[in-house]
């Protein structure tokens, strides 16, 4: 199939997958929390049994171990499988959503059921673009701790792109100024911080590891850092900010990609009234990267 026939194929071909369901059961074990912990310097976590999962630390468990055969050239399963076979090859975190009830805890046994809620096609700045929203939500025995929404978006191949340019990034229309944070914090994941992440996560995606690959296949001038790391750090620093607070929603959407050569800065505003935060990650210049909202309990 050519790519511009992929924007005449409805949505519809891929039916079969909404709905689609699996679940997952594993048992919070502590090495993943110490291993997040260490890798955040935050030796000081509890990690004995009992003790609470750090917002989205959830992130480093319920990890899919693809055979080795069933991985694609890009370092990410097969599609097909849970995951409908959508053409475009690019892959990558657009964003998620999260409604927290109580935290997970080490040593609990929990599962997580997930399933297909949408499946979109649209035509963006940057080419043709498809995202899959999947649904998870994480079962403890007290009861349903939390749901999370998980946005994926799938890009078409670029070819002759610039290696030393911006790279093929989420498409950004043009934005209002970023407000003056009320607190912030430099930072750089750089390459041992993105190998660790990605070891802790399972995560085989090339653009996060394999310089040559970036530069070459995806067009862009360094590694590239999880959507889900700059998610973490965010709620870290919010953590460190107004401890004693209980997360209770976070939302966050990527804008930009950021690079491990690259310092950002994560940001926040104070609570309102209400226990709403405004959060982002941006780069020196200004250009937002990660967008998000929290909302601690008053």
């Amino acid at each position: 199939m050519t790519w511009p026939d992929i924007m005449t194929e409805p949505a519809a071909r891929f039916d079969d997958w909404l709905g689609k369901a699996e679940s997952r059961g594993q048992t919070i074990g502590p090495d993943p929390a110490r291993g997040l912990a260490a890798l955040l310097d935050r030796p000081e976590t509890p990690v004995a049994p009992g003790a609470p999962l750090p917002a989205l630390w959830h992130w480093c468990y319920f990890l899919a171990a693809t055979s080795q055969r069933d991985i694609a050239a890009d370092g990410h399963a097969r599609k097909g499988g849970f995951l409908p076979p959508i053409e475009l090859p690019r892959r990558m975190w657009a964003g998620s959503r999260f409604h927290f009830h109580h935290p997970l805890r080490i040593g609990e046994t929990v599962t997580r059921h997930s399933r297909i809620e949408n499946i979109e096609y649209k035509q963006g700045r940057s080419g043709q673009l498809a995202f899959v929203r999947v649904a998870h939500e994480y079962h403890s025995p007290p009861g349903l701790a939390f749901c999370e929404q998980h946005d994926i978006v799938y890009r078409q191949s670029r070819p002759g792109v610039d290696p030393g340019g911006s790279g093929n990034g989420p498409a950004r229309a043009a934005r209002e100024p970023l407000p003056e944070p009320d607190f912030s914090r430099e930072y750089q994941a750089d390459a041992i911080v993105l190998f660790r992440y990605s070891a802790l996560t399972f995560n085989a995606h090339r653009i996060h590891y394999d310089r040559g690959y970036v530069h070459d296949v995806e067009g862009y001038p360094g590694l590239l850092v999880h959507g889900p790391l700059l998610a973490t750090l965010l709620l870290d620093e919010l953590h460190c900010r107004h401890p004693g607070r209980a997360l209770r929603e976070f939302a966050f959407r990527a804008l930009a990609p950021v690079f491990d050569s690259e310092t950002f800065r994560l940001c926040g505003k104070n609570p309102d009234a209400d226990g709403r935060v405004s959060l982002w990650v941006a780069k020196h210049e200004g250009t937002p990267c990660i967008q998000g909202e929290a909302r601690l309990e008053s």
